[in-house]
């Protein structure tokens, strides 16, 4: 007995050896997601158990093991009925299970005793138990589903669901994204269908459709498994519909109309007015149509669908002297096709683009009397694109399942606007006057064209050995950027109008000259290419039930990335980013009812292509400042406009951000650069009260190490730190290993490496005497929370779910961008384009201390539906931001405030204190949503729902951003700090009409 034990054993580890060994020898080809469920359970030892799909016929079948545990791995997400027998006789009766997404569903068919225990006659031994806690999951995510949608009042856009999750808050920059779990906006991840459609350019955005073409969302905030990666912020996961063995179709029309919103309302500071906002409106209209059905019964089935939209804004600029009127009617299409080629093997087909053009009509415009004038210019945008996958999921064996992706996403952002060949686009900032006619004649910043491609592939597997259940994988990206960028008008200038004091020094260490308060930069920026990165990744996890009540999940994933240049070389290549990740869950009394579980993990963060375009692409950034001299009016069709009028030149042309060529990248790029990653700490419990009522609470600790981000190196270690190097990609406060002169005789000619921790930023006094080095703290941010969630499940009357997070998000870089500063140029940010920059460590800009969220639905009767949706936040922190440090070296935005002496030219008698990050916080915003449905059944397949939402019930219009620059250079106090400059959108109704057939 002993003997044949032993040779199980051996078996049993000599098969989990070879389920490794596969694991990294498949070969597939991106990275997807969980795009389905599963069911798990307990019935007789040997037991013959089959699920099946009522809706399409799908039927499959496992025998249970000795212990009378049962799996069915990779179920499309939907309802299902379960059914087991021994010898010909029943279990259990008939069992109805819902299969959600990412989630296993337990089913235990039998009490754990009778599983091995013989009965006599009919097998039906217990009633059946469905547990609502999944004890067989690690993580932290919230499931919604698009039924659950309909009931809420849930504005008609994915960011919106995944607010819906705790810990999930708007970004505070005017780029907008969203932040999970103190994490920047540019650290997520998005999927439909297992399709990555995260935008790779900055990674702020992502491809979407519209809500009915989705079935459910999962909105991961943490602890999710090695399948998944690249991502230290959060995972928004969904699936689409589709068809069935009975036909149906639909058609649901969404008003928006101007009428229904309420004023914007214009801000004023000093008794002046900044932002014109209250001309501000739009109209929305949205019809779409589905059908859905069988191709062949049982085999062959379809879903399609194509949304008409018609979307009309118009705004206003800042003065009131432009308004744009704007009109898009783009269409949406969409189709899922599924073939079940047998009970063991699907194969998938999703396709959908969200192709977009908007044309803005550009006028000139008299607020005072409400006047649209003669038409200045027309910009077209045009952004979206084509995505489609195909997916193949096998059952190989009972024990081994497999699923193979490849897909693409395509993602164009083009605009463009008449006047880009006339008009040089011209701004002054808040505490300079202003002329009496509109600044320049171009409403465009900026011309910039991209096409971003992304190929991907993903192979995924699942095996069953006894107590251990192996999962493993491979998947593999390429990530293509077509770019080109500058800015309009004659020459490609853009003209900033700045306010600075006589004698002061301003960004390029130019000084102001006497007798001027007011300097014009003229930049000319120019880029353009074609990038590519590749992202590589292997992972096996093994999930081990050490005891039927407690299950271990230990996984592996190893990721590597390589950035390339335009040429196609390598720029930045990182590989063998091994991410271990540990979990436990505890089925306290073995009744899958409550659970204490979790999680230990580590995350890496790929580079965007923005790195790889403005670094290794030629970029061509020139600053040249001169004294302001006047405006210099001009006309263009009828309408005048102002333009500065250039004085002398103040200081040398700066072209240290980029030059126009690609330099020897082996100065520009650490050779041994480290990744960045996070490592994150779970600890939770899950309960259920009642079969509807179910309470949880966790606590979360991330810690993100590293950055990846340009430093200037103006000091070496060798020549008596007389060595430059310039502006180089790297970890900050860490080792960089750059090419440069090593004898000191003024030529390149090897590696040297400075501990930018101590060394590499020159320090000198007024005279230019060398004072020796300073060096980069290094980045950190830390984030903790405890989280508390109260739910009730939905029973056709009423359902309900609250939360509470406690948190904090604390250290000196908010991530790869700067919300505070508004800089979006991920992994590019000014937080260590110095050593004084990043000194100051606070409360980071993604922290609210307090968030509340609650929604619910309550059915008046059957034909009346009243729902909610509230969040409170507390604010966000405020820093004052200076200019300059201690050792004249300008800077956009630093932590130190210069108090005396600050117009003497000797900085070494101007005197500066430091400013501490976040000691003021924006206002507590609070939200309420709230909707009316009425439900009326026409007949028995046709059902009418009209549902009318306000957003914003309240209309609060509460600041959620304010100007941060305390002072705008040396010395010289800013006029409009604390100024509020972003605000919550007011309020607005919707109606949705929609008719199922």
């Amino acid at each position: 007995m002993g003997d044949i034990k032993t040779n199980r054993r051996a078996l049993r580890h000599g098969a989990l050896c070879l389920a490794i060994g596969l694991g990294l020898a498949v070969s597939g080809v991106a990275w997807g997601a969980n795009t389905d469920g599963s069911i798990v359970g307990r019935t007789k030892a040997g037991a013959t158990v089959t699920v099946r799909d009522p809706g399409t016929g799908l039927t499959r079948t496992v025998t249970a093991d000795a212990d009378g545990n049962f799996r069915f791995p990779f179920l499309p997400v939907g309802h299902y009925q379960l059914d087991s027998s021994k010898d010909g006789k029943p279990v259990s009766t008939t069992t109805e299970v819902n299969v959600s997404l990412g989630n296993a569903t337990t089913v235990n068919l039998v009490e754990r005793n009778a599983a091995t225990t013989e009965l006599e006659g009919v097998q039906v031994s217990a009633p059946v138990v469905i547990n609502a806690v999944d004890v067989s999951s690690t993580e932290i995510a919230t499931n919604v589903s698009r039924e659950e949608i309909r009931r809420l009042p849930v504005d008609q856009n994915v960011q919106s669901v995944a607010l819906l999750a705790p810990a999930v808050n708007k970004g505070n920059a005017g780029f907008g994204g969203i932040s999970f779990g103190g994490s920047s906006v540019a650290e997520n991840s998005f999927y439909v269908n297992g399709l990555n459609v995260t935008d790779f350019y900055n990674r702020n955005g992502f491809s979407e459709a519209p809500f009915a073409f989705y079935q459910e969302f999962q909105v991961k905030t943490g602890g999710y498994s090695v399948e998944f990666g690249r991502t230290t912020g959060g995972v928004v996961n969904a699936v689409t519909r589709s068809g069935t063995n009975e036909f149906k179709a639909g058609a649901e029309m969404t008003f928006e109309p101007s009428a229904w919103q309420a004023t914007t309302k214009n801000r004023y500071w000093d008794g002046e007015r900044y932002i014109t906002s209250s001309e501000d409106h739009y109209s929305r209209t949205k019809m779409n149509v589905y059908a859905s059905g069988p191709i062949v019964k049982d085999k062959l089935f379809f879903f399609a669908m194509y949304e008409a939209r018609g979307y009309t804004p118009q705004n206003t600029n800042d003065e009131g002297t432009l308004l744009t009127q704007n009109d898009t009617d783009s269409g949406f299409w969409g189709t899922k096709i599924d073939w079940h080629i047998n009970d063991k093997n699907l194969l998938e087909f999703m396709a959908f683009s969200d192709k977009d053009r908007n044309e803005g009509s550009v006028y000139s415009y008299d607020f005072a009397t409400h006047t649209k004038g003669t038409k200045n210019d027309v910009i077209t945008s045009d952004t979206g694109g084509r995505n489609w996958n195909g997916t193949f999921t096998s059952y190989l064996v009972d024990s081994l399942s497999m699923k193979l992706m490849y897909g693409r996403n395509e993602r164009e952002s083009f605009t463009h606007g008449l006047a880009d060949a006339e008009c040089n686009p011209v701004r002054i900032d808040d505490s300079a006057d202003a002329p009496d006619v509109p600044l320049g004649c171009s409403a465009s910043t900026m011309v910039e064209k991209r096409n971003d491609t992304r190929k991907q592939g993903r192979a995924d597997f699942e095996w069953t050995l006894g107590d251990h259940l192996v999962r493993f994988g491979y998947d593999h990206e390429v990530d293509t950027s077509e770019y080109q960028r500058h800015y309009p008008g004659p020459g490609e200038y853009y003209y900033s109008i700045v306010h600075a004091d006589p004698g002061s020094t301003i960004e390029n260490d130019g000084v102001m000259p006497p007798g001027y308060d007011m300097y014009v930069r003229q930049r000319r920026y120019n880029i353009g290419g074609t990038f590519e990165t590749t992202n590589n990744a292997y992972y096996i996890e093994d999930n081990w039930n050490i005891t039927p009540d407690f299950l271990l999940n230990v996984g592996l994933r190893s990721d590597s990335f390589d950035n390339k240049t335009a040429e196609g070389k390598s720029y930045i290549k990182v590989d063998n980013m091994i991410a271990p990740r540990l979990g436990f869950s505890w089925d306290l009394n073995g009744d899958g009812r409550t659970k204490i579980f979790g999680n230990l993990g580590r995350y890496y963060l790929p580079v965007a292509n923005v790195i790889n375009i403005k670094q290794a692409g030629g970029l061509l950034d020139e600053r040249t400042f001169y004294t302001f001299e006047g405006y210099q009016i001009l006309e263009r069709n009828g309408s005048q406009y102002a333009v500065p009028i250039l004085g002398q030149q103040i200081g040398a042309v700066d072209t240290s951000q980029g030059n126009g060529t690609v330099g020897d990248l082996r100065a520009e790029v650490d050779k041994n650069m480290d990744p960045v990653y996070q490592d994150e700490a779970i600890l939770g419990f899950q309960q259920m009260i009642t079969d509807k009522w179910s309470w949880g609470v966790s606590g979360t600790y991330r810690k993100l190490h590293d950055a990846i981000d340009d430093m200037e190196i103006s000091a070496t270690p060798q020549c008596g730190g007389d060595g430059y190097i310039g502006y180089v990609m790297g970890n900050p406060g860490r080792n960089v290993t750059v090419y440069g002169d090593t004898n000191c005789d003024g030529t390149p000619d090897g590696y040297l490496t400075i501990d930018t921790s101590k060394q590499g930023w020159a320090l000198y006094d007024a005279s230019g005497n060398y004072l020796g080095q300073r060096g980069w703290k290094k980045p950190r941010r830390t984030f903790g929370s405890l989280e508390f969630q109260v739910d009730r499940a939905w029973d056709e009357k009423w359902m309900l779910n609250a939360s509470y997070v406690l948190s904090w998000s604390r250290g000196n870089a908010e991530g790869p961008v700067n919300s505070d500063t508004n800089f979006d140029d991920t992994g590019r940010t000014e937080n260590f384009d110095d050593p004084w920059v990043n000194l100051s460590g606070g409360y980071l800009p993604n922290d609210h201390r307090h968030q509340f969220k609650l929604r619910g639905t309550y059915a008046i009767n059957k034909q009346w539906q009243v729902g909610a949706d509230v969040t409170a936040l507390s604010g966000s922190p405020i820093t004052a931001y200076g200019v300059g440090n201690p050792y004249d070296k300008t800077s956009y935005h630093s932590y130190f405030i210069c108090v005396e002496n600050c117009a003497d030219p000797v900085s070494e008698n101007r005197v500066y204190v430091e400013s501490s990050r976040g000691a003021k916080r924006t206002p507590w915003t609070f939200n309420l949503n709230a909707s009316i449905t009425y439900l009326l059944p026409l007949d028995e397949k046709n059902n009418l729902r009209v549902k009318f939402a306000v957003y914003n019930l309240l209309n609060q219009q509460r600041t959620t951003g304010v100007d941060q620059d305390l002072q705008t250079s040396i010395g010289s106090n800013s006029n409009t700090y604390l100024q509020p400059i972003r605000f919550q959108p007011p309020r607005f109704g919707q109606l949705t009409v929609s008719i199922d057939f």
